[in-house]
């Protein structure tokens, strides 16, 4: 996973909190909206996504 789907992710999850926070969102939506951001974050951590795998998508440099 590259630098900017880190910082992609992380601000994403920022942005689902910010509004949970200020009760913008709320309910089942806050639920799933909360669960995503929880994996947008751990999957910036650990700089892996499952998701990739299948499909063959890579957004780290590669050295030649």
């Amino acid at each position: 996973m590259g630098t900017a789907d880190k910082i992609i992710r992380i601000l994403i999850a920022v942005v689902i909190a910010v509004l949970y926070f200020m009760e913008v969102i709320s309910g089942t939506v806050a639920i799933v909206l909360g669960v995503l951001a929880v994996i947008f974050v751990l999957t910036s951590l650990v700089s892996f996504c499952p998701l990739y795998l299948p499909f063959g998508i890579k957004t780290c440099k590669t050295e030649d």
